[in-house]
């Protein structure tokens, strides 16, 4: 492929047929789904994508891929050459017929949180969503608790999706080829996740990995600590314990009981 690759839209295109092949596989959706692909870039997933026969839109912020990706738009694949991020998705998807939605995509490095942020505050109900990212990032999001890597993203996340890792994928399979590996990581919805004021959560585990070596009694300092040690002793925990020894459902828990 002859291409002027842009370092400003964090392009690196996927060469290796076979894992894109395994992306795409991790997705299953029906001839009455919706497929969202963001970033196509020159259509090497979006091309076995199609094969699903499920509707697909794609947001691609380079005009100059229109010459791969125009010969891919037919009645259930179409192309929207703007930046993802900038998008009102409800209004994007409002006139398409569809039952289950499915995100995907290679995100660019420096964008990842905010698109996935999006994703989530567009308030449209994903079913799943695959996405190829800085395998550092990955291991953020894919951590466990009381992990190096566990961290309020981590938390963040794990209360929309259950979040798995699915495998690595090292930078020679790139064009141009980055300076770090990649992974991709599997983002599936969670149906029964607890109600929760998502303001007072976000705040209180921001609050709580502020300073992530030290412990909820210093990092919480500006909270009731009678209070808040009295809900951490019920459910198992105390003060001394640092952020990253507590599960999502531990914060859910603790945000209702302390802003209630």
């Amino acid at each position: 492929m002859e291409f002027n690759f842009k370092k400003k839209f964090g392009q690196n295109f996927l060469t290796n047929r076979a894992i894109i092949d395994n992306i795409v596989n991790s997705i299953s959706p029906s001839e009455e789904d919706l497929i969202i692909e963001i970033g196509p870039g020159g259509g090497a997933l979006t091309r076995n994508l199609k094969n699903y026969h499920a509707n697909l839109l794609c947001y691609e912020i380079d005009e100059d891929t229109k010459k791969y990706l125009s010969e891919l738009e037919d009645d259930k694949t179409h192309i929207i050459y703007d930046d993802f991020l900038k998008r009102d998705i409800i209004q994007d998807i409002e006139k398409i017929d569809y039952d289950d939605l499915f995100i995907i995509g290679n995100l660019p490095y420096y964008i990842t949180t905010p698109i996935i942020t999006k994703m989530i505050e567009s308030n449209i109900d994903v079913s799943g969503a695959v996405f190829m990212v800085q395998k550092e990032v990955a291991d953020r999001f894919s951590a466990k608790p009381r992990s190096r890597e566990y961290g309020s993203i981590t938390v963040f996340l794990n209360y929309y999706f259950d979040v798995q890792k699915l495998f690595v994928v090292g930078k020679n399979n790139f064009v141009p080829k980055p300076n770090v590996d990649s992974a991709v990581i599997k983002l599936t919805s969670k149906r029964d996740k607890m109600e929760v004021n998502i303001d007072n959560f976000n705040k209180l585990v921001r609050d709580a990995f502020q300073f992530k070596r030290k412990n909820l009694n210093n990092n919480l300092k500006n909270y009731d600590k009678e209070k808040l040690n009295m809900i951490l002793d019920s459910l198992g925990y105390s003060l001394n314990n640092r952020a990253e020894d507590l599960p999502c459902d531990i914060f859910v828990k603790m945000t209702n009981e302390y802003f209630k």
